[in-house]
């Protein structure tokens, strides 16, 4: 049986780490987008550099779980929560990832004059780091109606990749020249759609610690 106290002292903790990693996974990607922004190379390079300290959140939060099961053999609603924030960590170290593969983007690019004014790239960043914060809210007060509006905030996101990626695909055959920019671009949306993804992994994580049961949120 769990020893309730000890138990719920070390899911704090597993909060606690997941709410600083999130910050990390958000600061990240902010930061991707400013360097995008600005044809900031060196900024490119410290968020790729920086990546390694979200990874060692994961860690420590997979290790954490992980002595919690064994120690204090909890019940199956309290191992639910367990899994859940190993999951959670999980889609938010990929949310890192993104961050890193568009500074790799920014790289790429390098100081190319921009073909078109970056502008709905950092709205869709801004939702994804929105939906971020509603999943952070939502877990901390297992509030699963927020976290079924995520999904909502997801379908914004598709929709302005789609609108960039239209647009890009004319630039295409305008602007033949700057071919590999607005390749760099479309990965750029991609990855950022992909984190939407991720959070929505999260929301449904969540409604899943809450309910017991699987939700499906992208449908």
């Amino acid at each position: 049986m769990t020893k309730r106290p000890t138990f719920d002292a070390a899911l704090q903790q597993l909060r606690e780490k997941l709410m600083t990693m999130v910050s990390a996974s958000q600061h990240a990607l902010h930061e991707a987008i400013e360097a995008l922004k600005t044809q900031d190379l060196a900024k490119a390079d410290e968020i790729i550099e920086n990546d390694k300290k979200i990874n060692e959140f994961e860690r420590e939060i997979n290790e954490l779980a992980i002595m919690t099961i064994l120690k204090q053999q909890p019940v199956a609603s309290d191992l639910r929560r367990l899994i859940v924030a190993l999951k959670i960590s999980s889609d938010v170290e990929r949310i890192g990832d993104i961050a890193v593969n568009i500074a790799k983007s920014v790289k790429f690019i390098g100081t190319e004059p921009h073909v078109k004014p970056i502008v709905h790239i950092p709205e869709m960043a801004a939702i994804v780091n929105e939906m971020l914060d509603h999943a952070l809210h939502a877990f901390h007060n297992d509030d699963i109606e927020e976290a079924k509006r995520i999904a909502l905030e997801d379908d914004r996101v598709d929709e302005l990749q789609g609108k960039i990626i239209q647009e890009l695909i004319d630039l295409m055959s305008e602007k033949p020249e700057f071919t590999n920019q607005i390749t760099q671009l479309s990965f750029v949306t991609r990855n950022l759609e992909r984190a939407g993804d991720h959070v929505t992994n999260i929301a449904e994580n969540i409604l899943y610690s809450v309910k017991g049961i699987r939700i499906d949120l992208n449908y």
